[in-house]
């Protein structure tokens, strides 16, 4: 696909992004997608089959961006193991505690939402959500590894705690407008990797 269409392509995932943060999914009109991205009304249909398949495009992007932010952690061959991790879960926190707490995780935003309205959204959500954890497994090895943290279970099951923790905590934050549950998040990820 030439890269003028890519742009466009990309124009209306970022706007749908931004607008579905706030209002949810079902909420979001795909001519008010359209306005935002300045493309033509009408002409949705032309990049998309649907608007499931569209929200299926939008969350893939979502990810694939959150995945770049992780590899660029991890990249940083200066630090310890420990520091990628510390620096993902700051991240996450800094992420969720934008705008009073309401955040900018699509998974936060829309898991309870999508489950129910699209197949496709949820399965694309759950294979995301996959793969954050496996890169979270990845990194806590790491740190066994290299002794820069230690844990009391299998590197699997701390990434998966530790996720299920912090989405825990992003939505009581979110609800209570306060990041009181992500810095109890925080503490007991340090806890937990005796960091």
């Amino acid at each position: 696909m030439p890269a003028s269409k890519m742009d466009t392509r990309r124009s209306l995932l970022d706007a749908a992004r931004r607008i579905v943060l706030v209002k949810g999914y079902a909420a979001v009109g795909i001519n008010e997608v359209l306005a935002d991205a300045g493309v033509p009304k009408g002409s949705f249909y032309h990049w998309f089959e649907s608007k499931d398949a569209f929200g299926e495009a939008m969350m893939k992007s979502y990810f694939d961006d959150y995945f770049a932010t992780m590899d660029r952690i991890v990249a940083q061959a200066e630090k310890s193991a420990a520091e990628h991790v510390m620096e993902y879960w700051q991240y996450f926190y800094d992420t969720q505690t934008a705008d009073h707490c309401q955040g900018g995780c699509l998974v936060v935003k829309l898991g309870a939402e999508i489950a129910d309205l699209s197949e496709a959204m949820r399965a694309t959500t759950k294979s995301g959500t996959a793969a954050i954890v496996g890169r979270l497994e990845r990194m806590i090895a790491g740190g066994v590894a290299d002794g820069s943290l230690s844990i009391d279970d299998t590197p699997h099951a701390t990434a998966e705690i530790l996720y299920d923790l912090w989405l825990g905590a992003s939505m009581i934050a979110k609800i209570h407008g306060h990041p009181r549950q992500l810095d109890r998040a925080m503490a007991v990820t340090r806890r937990v990797l005796h960091v």
